[in-house]
């Protein structure tokens, strides 16, 4: 017979995903455009044809809206800056998604710091060109 300590199985139970756990939660979607958001079914509700081809349109506009993640929370609405270093990080790859434990990693707070923090974190064809990147000498 398996026995299974309650310690550990507090454990197990502490480490598991927040979203995994208690979900699945609505995804969030942004429209740059009206600089809103939606939340709308989550791709674990969906069959997979649907989960793959799904795309959803701002209902004021239009335009088909960004997944940003479940992290995501959108700044004020007339805070334009927050929204084009948003928009900006997002046409560079960088969303709001995680599991819920840690969070989705560091992102930048200022707009002024966004050509920074995505140069930092470009994508080199090899190794030794991230480390020639790195190789920067200030005189």
């Amino acid at each position: 017979m398996l026995s299974y300590d309650t310690n550990d199985l507090m454990k197990d139970v502490i480490r598991m995903c927040r979203y995994g756990m208690y979900g699945p939660y609505k995804d969030i979607f942004a429209c740059f455009a009206c600089r809103k958001v939606f939340k709308q079914t989550s791709r674990y509700e969906l069959n997979q044809p649907e989960a793959q081809n799904r795309h959803y349109n701002c209902p004021q506009c239009g335009e088909v809206m960004k997944d940003m993640g479940h992290d995501f929370k959108a700044p004020r609405q007339n805070d334009l800056k927050q929204w084009l270093k948003v928009e900006q990080l997002y046409q560079h790859g960088f969303t709001y998604h995680s599991c819920g434990c840690g969070g989705p990693g560091y992102r930048p707070a200022k707009l002024s710091e966004v050509e920074k923090f995505i140069r930092s974190r470009k994508d080199f064809a090899s190794e030794g060109e991230r480390l020639l990147h790195n190789l920067t000498v200030k005189i």
